[in-house]
C-alpha cells in the first residue's frame, strides 16, 4: 500500500515523539490535562491534521497509517492517544464537509485548528436569518482544553433534522471542573453548553453525512463516526499491548522469587491467552481497515457488511484490552494497587471502555447485521435504524 508523505512523516513524528509522551504521562494524570509540552510537539509535528484534508494542510492518512500512529502514542499513554484522534476527528469532519465561506472561518488561524464535542447528544437549533440559534448542554468534549473549536449535534426545531454545528471555544460555556473521574484524566474531556449562541449557515453541515465531501480525497467518505472508530480502535490496542508489556517486565523481574507468578504454570496459561486476545484483536482491526481502504481506493463506498466489522473489530479490541487488562491487574498483584503504569493504564481502560461506540447495543446491531438478519437497517452512529 502508498502511503503519502505527510502521513509517513506523521508515523515518524510519533515515533520520535514517544519518550517525551511516556515521560509526561504521570504529569496529565495528575494535572488533569497534557503536559504543555506534548501539546506543543503535536501542533510542531502537524499530529492534530492527521485526518486534515492535504489541501487545507492536512496529512489526510490512510486507516492503517493512523491506526499504527494512534496505537503508537496510545501505548505510550493513554490520555495522550485519546486526545491525539479526538482533536483530530473533531476538525477533520468540519474541513471535509464544510462550505468554503466556513472553512475559511475554522481554518484562518496560524497553525491547525484543534476540534472537540461530541455527535451523540441533540441539543436544539432554531432556524434564524442566516443561520441558527443553537442551545443546549452536552458531555463529554474530549480534547476541550486543547480545543480551537466546538463541534456538536443539534436537531433543527422545525424539520427535526439533525445537524452538526461549529462554534469557536469561546462561543461555548466549558465547565473546567466537570472531568473528575477514574480514568482517562489527561483528556479534559468537559461538560458544555450554549444558550441560544448564534451559529451561521456556513459552519453547519448535515449530522447525516451522505459520503460525499466537499473537499479532499477519498478518506472524507469515512464521515465522522467511521473516523473516530479508527482511533477508538487503535487505542485500545495500544492500551492492551502496553498493559500485558508492563507485566511481562514485572513478572521477568520477580523470577525466582518465592511464590511469583514467573513461576506459576496457571500463570504462563493465562498470560498466553492474554497474548492470542491483544494479537488476534490487532489482525483483526487491520485486516477490517485493509479491507475498507482497498474499497475507498478503488472509487467504491463502503458496504453496510464493512460498516459492521468496523464496529465490530472497535468492540473486540476494547473488550479484548479490558479482560487482558484484568488479567493484568490481578497477576501484578500488589504492585497494581499502588500509584503506577499498571494501575494507571488499568484506571484509563475502565474509561475508554465506557464509550458508547463500544456498548452492547452496537455489538449486538453488529451481529445482527454479520447474521444477515438486518436487510433493511443501515447504520447511523451507533445502532441501525430502519425497518426491522
Amino acid at each position: 500500500m502508498n502511503v503519502n508523505p505527510r502521513a509517513a512523516a506523521l508515523l515518524k513524528a510519533g515515533q520520535k515523539l514517544a519518550p517525551l509522551i511516556r515521560e509526561n504521562a504521570e504529569y496529565a494524570d495528575i494535572h488533569g490535562r497534557l503536559a504543555p509540552e506534548v501539546v506543543a510537539a503535536y501542533h510542531e509535528n502537524g499530529l492534530f491534521g492527521m485526518w486534515v484534508p492535504e489541501v487545507l494542510g492536512g496529512a489526510e492518512a490512510d486507516p492503517l497509517t493512523a491506526l499504527e500512529l494512534c496505537e503508537l502514542i496510545s501505548y505510550e499513554d493513554a490520555s495522550a492517544g485519546w486526545v491525539l484522534f479526538t482533536g483530530s476527528v473533531g476538525i477533520s469532519t468540519p474541513a471535509f464537509y464544510l462550505p468554503d465561506e466556513g472553512v475559511k472561518d475554522v481554518f484562518s488561524g496560524s497553525r491547525m485548528p484543534v476540534g472537540a464535542g461530541q455527535g451523540t447528544r441533540s441539543g436544539k437549533a432554531v432556524r434564524v436569518e442566516g443561520g441558527y440559534r443553537l442551545t443546549g448542554e452536552w458531555n463529554f468534549a474530549s480534547s476541550a482544553p486543547y480545543a480551537s473549536h466546538i463541534f456538536t449535534l443539534g436537531t433543527v426545531e422545525d424539520t427535526k433534522e439533525p445537524v452538526l454545528f461549529v462554534l469557536p471555544a469561546e462561543d461555548v460555556n466549558i465547565d473546567t471542573e466537570s472531568w473528575d473521574v477514574i480514568g482517562l484524566r489527561g483528556t479534559g474531556s468537559f461538560d458544555y453548553s450554549t444558550d441560544d449562541a448564534f451559529v451561521p449557515d456556513r459552519r453547519t453541515y448535515p449530522a447525516g453525512i451522505d459520503g460525499t465531501p466537499v473537499r479532499g480525497g477519498v478518506l472524507g467518505k469515512l464521515g465522522l463516526v467511521q473516523t473516530s472508530m479508527i482511533g477508538h480502535t487503535a487505542w485500545a490496542l495500544g492500551v492492551g499491548r502496553r498493559l500485558l508489556d508492563e507485566l511481562s517486565a514485572s513478572m521477568r523481574e520477580k523470577a525466582g522469587r518465592a511464590g511469583a507468578q514467573a513461576g506459576s504454570d496457571s500463570s504462563h496459561e493465562q498470560y498466553a491467552n492474554a497474548e492470542a486476545q491483544v494479537r488476534s484483536a490487532r489482525a483483526l482491526a487491520f485486516e477490517t481497515w485493509s479491507d475498507a481502504w482497498e474499497t475507498l481506493s478503488r472509487g467504491g463506498d463502503i458496504s453496510k457488511r464493512q460498516s459492521s466489522l468496523m464496529r465490530l473489530a472497535l468492540n473486540n479490541a476494547t473488550w479484548s484490552a479490558f479482560r487482558v487488562g484484568t488479567f493484568v491487574n490481578t497477576a501484578a498483584g500488589t504492585r497494581a494497587l499502588r500509584q503506577g503504569t499498571i494501575q494507571r493504564f488499568y484506571r484509563d481502560l475502565h474509561a475508554g471502555a465506557a464509550h458508547i461506540m463500544s456498548a452492547p447495543p452496537v455489538l449486538r446491531d453488529a451481529g445482527r447485521e454479520l447474521a444477515g438478519l438486518a436487510e433493511h437497517e443501515h447504520w447511523f452512529y451507533a445502532g441501525l435504524v430502519g425497518e426491522r
